[in-house]
């Protein structure tokens, strides 16, 4: 005769089981997808950085330029 109870903790380990198998696929997903938006990203980042190292020469040549300006304005 078999124990009652030791069949029911078999079957419930059998399902923490097959959740934790289910959760194991969740999370390599989720790994997968937060991967493909880390890449997608590094290609945003790039193109922040190349922005902003263009929006600081921008800056320096309007600030040289204005400054040229007043130099030949005060020659005069």
């Amino acid at each position: 005769m078999e124990n009652p109870h030791a069949e029911r903790q078999n079957v419930l380990l059998q399902r923490i089981i097959k959740n934790a198998d289910k959760c194991t696929e969740m999370v390599v997903e989720l790994n997968h997808c937060l991967e493909e938006v880390i890449r997608a990203n590094a290609h945003v980042k790039t193109a922040a950085d190349l922005v902003t190292k263009y929006r600081k020469n921008v800056q320096y040549n309007l600030e040289a330029t204005r400054a040229a300006e007043g130099a030949v304005v005060e020659d005069e």
